[in-house]
Parts: C-alpha cells; structure tokens; sequence
C-alpha cells in the first residue's frame, strides 16, 4: 500500500501542471486511465494563446499566465512556448456591435489591440470576403502555444520534484478512510491519499460520484477541427489567426496548412471524441461563405471535448461538503493558455496557503473558482 499527501486523478494538461505544484512541497501520485498522456482534450488543442478568449476570469488566469509562457523555469522546455501570430477578430457590418462591446471588455483587461479597418482586416487574411468584414480587432500579442513543449514540461517537472506518475491506472474504485482515501486501480493496484485532486477532464463529475461528492454539472461538449490545403499564391504563415465575432468559425495557418473549425460546442458524453460529417459540413459551408477558398478535400478531421461548468468559469478549491476532495476541472476550451496560473493557483488554495501575489493583484479571488459558488 504506498501513501501519499495528493492523488491526482488524470494527467492531461491540468493534472500535469497542478502535480508539478504541488509536488514542489509534497508526496505526489498522477494516475492516468490511458495509456499516454494527454491523449483526450490536451492532445487535440488548437494551441492558441489569446488573452481576449474567455470569460473575465479566464482573461485574468490567461493575463496572469503570460509571464510563465514568455519566461519559463530553467529546464522547462527546449524551445519558447509561444510563438507570435497576432489575432484578428472580424466583424459584418450587422455584427459591429459585438464588436463593439467586445472591444470594450478587451480594454478593459489591459491586453493589446487595435480597432482596424476592414481593408486593413483584408490586407492581413486575404482569402476574407469584403462582405464578411467591415471591422475587426487585431491584437498582436496572440501566439501559437508549443502545447506538446507546454505539457512535457510539466510532466518533467513534476517528476522532477518527485512526483509519481502512472499510467494505465484508471481508478476503479475511492473508498473513504479516517486518514483521507484509498484508491483501487485498474488491475487492482491501491493507493492511499490524504487529498483527492480531481483533474479528470470530461470525467470529473464521475470522479467526484464515485467519491461520494455532489456533482456540478459539469458538461463536456465537442469540438471540430478540420485541416485543409492552402489557396494558391503567397505565403499563408503570416497570416493571423482569424475568429468570427459571433465564434461561427475560426481559421489559422498550421504547418503549411489551414487549421479551421466551427466553434461547435454539442454536449456529449465523455468518451474518445471523433468529428462527425454534419460538423464537418458547417465548417466548409461557414469557412465558405466568409472566405474565398473553395474546399474539395479535407487533409484530416478530428474532435475533443472541452468541459465546462455551468458559468464557463474554472472550478478550483476543496468541495465544500466532502473533505479532503479538490476540485481542478471545467477549464473549457481554455486549459492550456491558462494553465500556468490555475496551476499556481489550484496549488496554493490545496496546500492552504496564501495565493501568490501577483495572482492576487490581477484579482484572482479564490471565491470565483470554488465548487461553492452554486451551494
């Protein structure tokens, strides 16, 4: 029977990143059901690091993020994590309020940007149709993430410090004991845990039934992408990454192709996601419609869930009716740009400790975060 202080149930993003937290100060155990990690949502993210994208408590984690992903530790990864390509936010003439107000919240959190033209749009994403543009809003700072960089890292780092990390470990059963958990893993291996931290992704609320803890209704919901040839002409590399105000669709060169997706968000069960034709279609009737390309061959399709909690906000902080049990889940679409802070986070309110003070000065109150909030 092997002991430790935190078991952290899944080692994508969120649980690789919280572990290498924690386990700067305490035992660690990572248990994963595959037999890799990252293999659900981390390993099918579009890699964009927007400080607009989100929510204003996920704008703040990902303003908050930032320093990391521009100065990582020492050893962290081999190359830098982000990689500029600015973002351009496009609107029709019917859409200029949302524009508007979009501009507004932009402002708001202190991220760079511009209003521009949509001449100007078209001068930067020349596949645009005038007509599907008559303003936009470009922030320079957008990058591309190194998102295999960004979770290896992490993994490296928390076993680095110690941490335990296993896959194929699904967990099969949480049992609870006067001292905390005890665990039974696929094939029947058990651990024990003073702490429970729940980073299961899509199956969070599962986790947290089998522990007993209410679920919060967390809901996984699918996500398409779609890669696809180039039009004919100039180089695409420098083009920005496009995003339709209203999120109908979004496109980005990748490695000498289109990225593109419909921004669909159809709740699903948890599982291994896979796109579906219909989805498929409205990508290149939407991309269509907005651009000048004409698509006949689709180079590769695939699908992941991004799980959110009722609010779209993160859930991070200890369950207020179940002891010992962490909640760091419901990142949405947002896991990966946010990590470096939720991790930080996540780890100061599960170690009990005072949150760090530059998160605290960004307005990061734990009070928004907790699985509290709807109780």
């Amino acid at each position: 029977m092997r002991r430790f202080d935190y078991l952290v149930v899944g080692s994508g993003i969120a649980g690789a990143s919280i572990a290498s937290e924690l386990a700067a100060s305490a035992s660690v155990l990572v248990v994963e059901r595959e037999e890799g990690h990252g293999y659900h949502t981390t390993g099918r993210s579009a890699a964009m690091f927007i400080e607009s994208y989100g929510n204003a408590w996920v704008r703040r984690l990902t303003g908050a993020s930032r320093g990391f992903f521009d100065t990582p530790p020492g050893g962290f990864c081999s190359q830098p994590l982000l990689k500029r390509r600015g973002c351009l936010t496009v609107a029709r003439r019917d859409q200029r309020p949302a524009l508007d107000a979009r501009a507004a919240d932009i402002g708001a959190t202190g991220s760079g940007m511009r209003e521009i033209s949509g001449r100007d749009a078209l001068a930067m994403a020349p596949i645009l149709r005038p007509e599907a543009v008559s303003r936009a809003i470009f922030e320079p700072d957008s990058s591309d993430i190194d998102t295999h960089g960004l979770h290896a890292g992490y993994l490296r780092l928390a076993r680095a410090r110690g941490a335990d990390l296993q896959l194929n470990a699904g967990v099969e059963r949480i049992e609870r004991r006067p001292e905390g958990w005890r665990v039974t893993l696929t094939g029947g291996d058990t651990a024990e845990a003073r702490v429970i931290v729940n980073a299961a992704g899509a199956w969070a609320d599962q986790v947290a039934e089998m522990a007993g803890a209410s679920p919060l209704g967390l809901t996984p919901r699918r996500r398409t992408v779609i890669l696809i040839d180039p039009p004919a002409g100039p180089a695409i590399e420098p083009w920005p990454t496009v995003i339709d105000i209203d999120e109908q669709f979004y496109f980005k060169p990748e490695s000498g192709r289109l990225l593109a997706s419909p921004a669909d968000e159809t709740p699903s069960a948890p599982g291994d996601a896979a796109p579906e034709e219909y989805d498929i279609a409205v990508c290149i009737d939407r991309l269509q419609t907005a651009t000048t390309l004409s698509i006949n061959h689709v180079r590769r399709s695939w699908a992941g869930l991004r799980t959110f909690a009722p609010d779209r906000t993160p859930v991070l902080g200890y369950d207020p009716d179940m002891a010992g049990f962490f909640w760091f889940a419901g990142q949405g679409g947002y896991g990966m740009q946010t990590a470096p802070a939720a991790a930080r986070l996540g780890a100061a309110l599960a170690l009990e400790r005072e949150i760090p003070c530059d998160l605290a000065e960004r307005g990061l109150a734990p009070a928004a975060f907790s699985p509290s909030r709807w109780r």
